[in-house]
């Protein structure tokens, strides 16, 4: 590791060559603390999803604070998430045999959760159970709006139902939907989140007077968590980027600039072209995500140098324009950036380095690259 260098990037000296990712304890223990609030107070669990921070430790704090269970995009993450809480759920398709045969093979060390949108799927993890000599409980996906995946009808809905209560080896627990589609600022969400609640309370209705229960209505998102109230049919949510927050969440109107607690470090390596300067924080590092809510804003928000813009990144570069700047960064400074989106920021880092007030370390990306 290298000797330490000066790092004006929040005021510390850090052993650390840049790029890298930099973690905020203190913030991440308070996004986490406050959702937990907000959750108790409406009587909803929040179950998590670890495709943002996708580490053990992070998800352990998320367990202390209350949440029950954990959400994974893939069967890899599951099975490491699993030896931290052996409550599983897995959001994304199981369709395929692999994938369906590993789903069954972690759901006799956890009690793990599929949502399945097809009955292919069904027929698929159903085998798969029974060759593992396990049990797999299915939620059901429906479609609110964000026409990802997801049966667009609750009659639909009652065909996977009714084909789930048939097989041998899999269990019917519920309901899941992701309110993707509603990105407007939480003060508006009212009308889009009351058309979700119809459409699930039309589901579960349905499936009531064909005698099924829903013990678990899954649905959530972060721009919409803290309005999740506002649909009563939820018995939990699943958010996953509060826990760092992003450009995102901060121009959405969901969070302030002060709870983004994940930021890119980098150092200034070149200030030859009139203009701007370069940083060694390229697209393979912040990503080539532009910010949804204002595309112009360019790939990330220098907390140093708010009139800077990082105007265009290749595989190694960073090109931020500083023509605004009443101060220019010189060559060797090392600036922070918050990103646009932080989930795949962090895939691309075997590592981070966790500061907890005057404690620094390396925490392991654990899950990073799991995408099977």
């Amino acid at each position: 590791m290298p000797a330490a260098v000066s790092d004006s990037a929040g005021g510390m000296s850090l052993s650390f060559s840049t790029p890298f990712l930099r973690v905020d304890a203190q913030r991440v223990r308070r996004n986490i603390e406050s959702l937990a609030r907000y959750a108790d107070e409406h009587r909803l669990h929040v179950r998590p999803h670890t495709k943002t921070h996708k580490s053990k430790l992070i998800a352990e704090l998320q367990l202390r604070a209350g949440a029950r269970g954990l959400t994974v995009a893939k069967v890899g993450e599951g099975e490491v998430m699993a030896e931290v809480d052996g409550d599983v759920l897995l959001a994304y398709p199981a369709a395929d045999a692999a994938r369906a045969r590993r789903a069954a093979e972690l759901a006799r060390k956890c009690n793990l959760r599929v949502a399945v949108d097809t009955h292919f799927a069904i027929d698929a993890l159903d085998a798969a159970a029974r060759s593992a000599g396990s049990t797999i409980g299915i939620l059901v996906d429906l479609d609110v709006g964000m026409h990802r995946t997801g049966v667009p009808t609750p009659e639909l809905a009652l065909e996977l139902a009714r084909s789930v209560l048939k097989s041998r080896h899999l269990r019917l627990d519920g309901l899941f939907c992701y309110p993707g589609h509603i990105r407007t600022p939480a003060r508006e969400q009212a009308e889009a989140l009351a058309a979700v609640q119809a459409l699930l309370a039309a589901t579960l209705d349905l499936w009531k007077r064909d005698g099924i229960e829903a013990r678990i209505v899954s649905g959530g998102s972060t721009p919409t968590a803290l309005q999740s109230h506002l649909v009563p049919a939820y018995t939990e949510i699943r958010p996953g980027t509060y826990v760092y927050n992003d450009m995102n969440t901060v121009h959405g109107g969901y969070c302030s600039l002060d709870d983004c607690a994940a930021h890119i470090v980098a150092t200034v390596v070149s200030d030859a072209v009139a203009g701007k300067v370069v940083i060694d924080a390229g697209s393979k590092t912040l990503t080539m995500d532009p910010c949804l809510w204002s595309p112009s804003a360019g790939h990330g928000h220098v907390v140093e140098y708010s009139e800077a813009r990082v105007a265009r990144l290749s595989e190694e570069h960073g090109e931020l324009d500083i023509t605004k700047c009443a101060r220019r960064p010189k060559v060797g400074q090392r600036v922070s950036i918050v990103p646009n989106h932080i989930c795949p920021c962090v895939n691309l880092q075997d590592r981070v380095v966790m500061v907890d007030g005057s404690e620094t370390r390396e925490l392991r990306v654990d899950t990073r690259g799991m995408l099977t």
